[in-house]
């Protein structure tokens, strides 16, 4: 039987993580196992950084219904407690773009939360 050698196998492997690593400082973009370190580490912060993302864009929706909501003479706990008891169920992604793009809409909608209440 015929020896198989795994050279094409290991050489495709280290080329698939040397690609990855490609504009990274040093010799982290040119030594295998520099490189593979780098690649783990860079996968685990774009993981994590998949997790936070979402974090964040909540978090910066909040604020931007927050400012809307001071504009009108309201707070944030009192505006979102006035839709849901309106029966306005609109997410916070969409309420933060009518808060920046259409005031007029905005007032609109935190005179209903009020009415609600």
């Amino acid at each position: 039987m015929a020896r198989i050698k795994g050279a094409l196998a290991t050489r495709k492997r280290r080329n698939k993580t040397l690609k990855l690593a490609k504009g990274y400082w040093g010799g982290k973009s040119r030594l295998f196992k520099t490189a593979k370190e780098a690649v783990m580490k860079s996968g685990q912060y774009a993981y994590v950084g998949r997790k936070l993302k979402k974090r964040d864009f909540r978090r910066l929706w909040i604020t931007r219904i927050s400012a809307g909501c001071k504009a009108n003479g309201m707070n944030y706990s009192t505006f979102m407690n006035g839709l849901k008891k309106a029966g306005i169920t609109l997410n916070r992604k969409m309420l933060s773009e009518i808060a920046i793009n259409d005031a007029a809409g905005f007032t609109a909608l935190t005179e209903k939360a009020k009415a609600a209440l």
